[in-house]
């Protein structure tokens, strides 16, 4: 029994911790709080863990965890439904007694810190620009990789939706950085065009 636990410990260090900084990518585009984002991830590490001796070994390790992750997500998510809101007290009264605005002004968008070192700043303006869904959809097929099919089983949606989502905002991204690398650089998408010369 010992000797499986270490075995179970030994997989999961291997082929499961590799993927924290995706996970997190991940969980962000889902919560939007980089404090529930860091929640999630760890929902989803211990949820793994638990079921480590259901995981093949060699198998998608990455895509067993995205959809750990996404259950995990809609389980909880339908929780705080059913529950009223909270506010926590003290922040509000911390944040009336420091005039309010004085306090956001050291405020870090936490996107910018979860992209920030794969895109450059117009770049993660434009992703934030993004609806939820495009992000999503952008994270999942263009910065992991994933294959349309294995996005839409995440997504929960069909591969054809997955498909036309990530034209819309690869559409989006184009044509806010196309603007952006024009103005500032000069430089044109002449895709497409029939050359004159």
């Amino acid at each position: 029994m010992a000797n499986t636990a270490a075995a179970n410990e030994a997989l999961f260090n291997r082929e499961i911790l590799p993927h924290a900084d995706s996970l997190k990518a991940f969980a962000y585009s889902l919560t939007r709080s980089e404090a529930d984002a860091d929640d999630l991830v760890q929902e989803t590490f211990i949820k793994a863990f638990r079921a480590i001796a259901s995981y093949e070994q060699g198998s998608n390790a990455r895509a067993w965890l995205f959809k750990i992750m996404k259950n995990a997500f809609i389980n909880d998510y339908r929780k705080r439904e059913r529950r009223p809101r909270q506010v926590d007290y003290e922040e509000v009264t911390n944040f009336h007694r420091e005039e309010g605005a004085a306090n956001l002004s050291s405020y870090v968008d936490p996107r910018e810190e979860v992209f920030g070192m794969l895109l450059g700043d117009e770049a993660t303006r434009a992703f934030d620009g993004l609806s939820a869904d495009g992000q999503q959809v952008i994270l999942l097929c263009v910065m992991e990789n994933f294959k349309y099919e294995e996005a839409a089983e995440l997504m929960g949606v069909p591969v054809g939706t997955v498909r036309s989502k990530l034209f819309r905002a690869k559409d989006a991204l184009k044509a806010k950085l196309g603007t952006y690398a024009a103005d500032n650089y000069g430089i044109r998408d002449v895709r497409g065009s029939k050359n004159k010369s």
